[in-house]
């Protein structure tokens, strides 16, 4: 019987790590935050078997007593007990850095018996950590890396590993354009857009950064006749990118802004209910933005909610076309971040008929 694991270190992941590094006394321990709430619902919904790495830097030396660790230690681990919590294994390497040795993390001798263990999942395991060495411990032993820091805490730990990561990719060749489209829905707003319409990369752009969704986009077109297959055939992809990322879209808010730019006020509504639908309610005087034809704004809209199977309702009002269609990208990129966010307290889906 196969299992999979969670190597997860304990300072500065499980509890707090302080200045000096050490935690030899109660009045240095704190939990990390949400860390109760998160373990708890991984044991109870979720198949892998705890175990705890921790360098213990000297441990046993005059620098790090035994008598100071063990205490806290044991009310860390007791106390996680409590909560239902329970580690299969605790492994603790005593050596300092200048010792180089291959039982310390990044190191992977302390984890022989995983590694030798036929039944256990490396490929499907995890090491849980705050440091770069976690990572590295990660790759030595073949599995993935969960690495708490500003952009990824316990909740967010817990909701990738029951829910799974939104990511897709789209590659959509024609004889007219090329295209290769990847996202994340739960990135950092990272973006790498080419297009060779600048404006339209632009906006595109203002989708990944204000949606918190990492979005590569790389389009090569027949610009030579116009930009009417390009931003068509990308609107196509990318939708095609957001309904393949939402997977059964279980959990998720479904709905999702309005906002104010300048002199303009733009509102977009969306809803991720299969059904796709689009309403358009936004003029432009001037023929082009930039390179970009304005008629091919609501082309782009219409080709995405389509392919998105997305019901889409855009309304946009001001003076400066510019403002007017750069909030409509923005509000369109919020309505997405509220629309897909997902909740694992509450996986279901947002629907009476059972399916979207």
């Amino acid at each position: 019987m196969t299992q999979r694991y969670l190597f997860i270190d304990r300072d500065g992941t499980l509890i707090e790590e302080p200045a000096d590094e050490q935690v030899d006394s109660f009045n240095k321990l704190k939990f990390k935050k949400n860390v109760f709430k998160s373990l708890s619902f991984i044991c109870k919904h979720l198949d892998f078997k705890l175990v705890m790495v921790t360098n213990q830097d000297g441990l046993g030396t005059a620098s790090f007593p035994e008598e100071t660790f063990w205490p806290v230690q044991n009310f860390v681990v007791d106390t996680l007990k409590g909560e239902g919590i329970e580690f299969h294994d605790i492994l603790i390497d005593r050596h300092f850095p200048e010792d180089n040795s291959p039982y310390r993390k990044p190191g992977t001798e302390m984890l022989r018996g995983y590694i030798d263990d036929k039944e256990c999942m490396m490929d499907e395991s995890y090491v849980i950590g705050d440091r770069e060495t976690d990572r590295q411990l990660a790759q030595n032993l073949g599995c993935k890396a969960l690495i708490i820091g500003d952009d990824l805490g316990w909740e967010q730990i817990t909701e990738r590993l029951f829910a799974g990561e939104r990511t897709a990719t789209v590659e959509r060749n024609t004889k007219e354009t090329q295209i290769y489209v990847s996202m994340n829905l739960d990135g950092k707003g990272k973006t790498c857009i080419s297009t060779g319409i600048g404006f339209f990369d632009h906006m595109l752009e203002q989708i990944g950064k204000h949606g918190g969704i990492d979005l590569t986009v790389k389009t090569t077109g027949d610009l030579y006749v116009d930009e009417h297959h390009t931003i068509e055939d990308t609107g196509i992809a990318i939708g095609e990118c957001i309904r393949k990322a939402l997977g059964d879209k279980r959990g998720i808010e479904r709905y999702g802004y309005t906002l104010p730019m300048d002199d303009c006020l733009c509102q977009v509504a969306l809803d991720f209910g299969g059904r796709p639908w689009i309403v358009w309610d936004a003029e432009f005087k001037r023929e082009r933005i930039g390179e970009m034809p304005t008629e091919m704004f609501f082309h782009f809209f219409k080709s995405l909610s389509d392919a998105a199977l997305m019901n889409l309702n855009i309304k946009a009002e001001g003076t400066n076309e510019h403002h007017k269609i750069e909030g409509i990208f923005k509000a369109f990129a919020r309505s997405m971040k509220m629309a897909v966010k997902r909740d694992i307290y509450r996986y279901e889906l947002p629907s009476t008929k059972g399916k979207l």
